[in-house]
């Protein structure tokens, strides 16, 4: 099945996107308790999300390449969690904006849920220092695949242990006793997520993109300058995309 065009995905990602955020300004009550500043869990949630499922589908991208040997899929693993990495950032942003309004702290230690989401972005964080110190290219690859599984089963994990935990000053929003979020509610997060989602796999797409035409460029201008030019060339980090991820 072909894909869309990256164009329509981003269009498709903007336009939810905006009729999100409008449904989250415009339609959506205000929270009995926060107020106007619970805005911004419209933003904040569907990031966390995002960002922990984006972990999870590297994993996945790493199992297919360990089991196939194709650098495609290494390449899509190292990308998931590049974007995944930023929008864990993001998260951790507007999650102490929200606190600061909230509870009158940036942060707050005895929280397991903000505690659990660093420990799992500052554990993907040293994704990097391992792929940049290993310098044979099949070698890196293969450590980064597995890292990339072993820290992709550790997120579920982390979650459910979470969840588990007794002290929790984060609100639980969507399995209460009170029933969860209000319909109003409800659906303007479903499109907020949903355009959150998609701005992640236009993002992912437009990475992969570029680096493939980045490696054809190269390629190229070798073949110019009368040099062979050379499998797997590109940064020493990140890993060379095959001319047929170019659209994935």
């Amino acid at each position: 099945m072909k894909l869309p065009s990256l164009r329509a995905t981003a269009i498709a990602a903007v336009v939810l996107l905006g009729v999100g955020y409008a449904l989250a300004f415009f339609y959506a009550p205000n929270d009995a308790n926060q107020g106007f500043i619970q805005k911004v869990f419209y933003l904040h949630v569907p990031l966390a999300i995002c960002a922990l499922t984006g972990f999870i589908v590297a994993a996945v991208f790493a199992i297919l390449h360990l089991r196939s040997g194709d650098a495609k899929y290494d390449a899509r693993s190292y990308v998931a969690i590049h974007i995944s990495v930023i929008f864990g950032v993001a998260v951790l942003i507007t999650g102490a904006i929200w606190a600061r309004a909230s509870w009158g702290k940036w942060w707050v230690w005895q929280e397991p849920t903000l505690v659990s989401f660093l420990i799992v972005f500052l554990l993907y964080c040293t994704y990097y220092p391992l792929r940049y110190a290993i310098a044979d290219r099949d070698r890196q690859a293969r450590y980064a695949s597995v890292f990339a599984i072993m820290a992709g089963a550790f997120v579920p994990l982390n979650f459910i242990a979470v969840r588990l935990a007794n002290t929790l000053v984060h609100p639980r929003v969507f399995a209460t006793s009170e029933g969860g979020l209000p319909p109003k509610m409800c659906l303007t997060f479903g499109v907020c997520i949903a355009g959150m989602a998609l701005l992640w796999v236009t993002l992912v797409r437009f990475e992969l993109a570029a680096k493939a035409a980045r490696g054809r460029l190269r390629r190229l201008r070798r073949a110019l300058e009368g040099g062979d030019a050379i499998a797997g060339g590109g940064s020493r980090i990140a890993p060379a995309v095959p001319t047929a991820t170019s659209r994935p």
